[in-house]
């Protein structure tokens, strides 16, 4: 695992990472749709980016994998079970955005449907609850939550693989790493199968835990978002 350097003020310790993996491609992530937590299974094209995405992500010795429990999320979290030998443990509180009256809809007809309240949404405000369910903030709280659960199961340098949803993860990783609401938004979202990197540090003054950004949307090679949720 990366470490901090002398100069940036932290201890050079080897630390635990997370690796949080987006799952594959839907159809539905092909049309547009908001899936939220409607259980919409990979297609074809995402079944093969889990399998080519997992040979990747074995190299990196993962020593434990937890995923959501939809089914797009449990068929990619299953392809690196395959691999590494590991189980794929489920956990709920890694879902996509409960989106409410939004889910099944592209971005188009919610835009007609609820225009200031996507507005809202889309600019970032962690308060307004999508489709009239949940907020960020609750995403981002439960996500957290389930991420504490699974760290129990990992060595002090081991690494968590987290098989959840473009949008569970990006509010996931903002409140972990402890951005400012307002920032959240700097964060794009993953692509299908891509993955983000968050590495243990611990500051010299108090001791407590940290996390930093080792990689973000990370692949073979860089690879436009095309759709965000949550």
């Amino acid at each position: 695992m990366t470490t901090d350097s002398a100069g940036a003020g932290y201890s050079r310790v080897t630390g635990r990472r997370i690796v949080f993996w987006r799952h594959g491609r839907t159809d539905w992530n092909a049309a547009g749709r908001f899936q939220g937590q409607i259980d919409v299974p990979l297609n074809e094209e995402g079944r093969q980016q889990a399998a080519e995405a997992a040979l990747r992500l074995a190299s990196l010795s993962p020593d434990a994998i937890v995923c959501s429990d939809l089914a797009r999320a449990r068929t990619t979290a299953d392809a690196l079970a395959s691999v590494t030998g590991l189980p794929a443990k489920v956990d709920a509180g890694l879902r996509e955005t409960n989106a409410g009256n939004w889910q099944g809809h592209t971005f188009d007809a919610i835009r007609t449907m609820d225009p200031d309240a996507l507005h809202l949404w889309e600019d970032g405000d962690v308060h307004t609850a999508a489709g009239g369910a949940e907020t960020r903030l609750d995403v981002a709280s439960r996500v957290h939550q389930a991420v504490d659960r699974a760290l129990g199961d990992v060595a002090a340098d081991g690494t968590l693989v987290v098989v959840s949803h473009g949008g569970a993860i990006r509010v996931g990783l903002a409140h972990l790493l402890g951005l400012p609401h307002d920032l959240w938004g700097a964060l794009s979202g993953l692509s299908n199968c891509s993955w983000s990197i968050l590495e243990e540090r611990r500051p010299h003054n108090d001791g407590s835990l940290r996390w930093r950004l080792g990689e973000h949307n990370a692949g073979t090679l860089p690879v436009p978002v095309t759709l965000e949720e949550g």
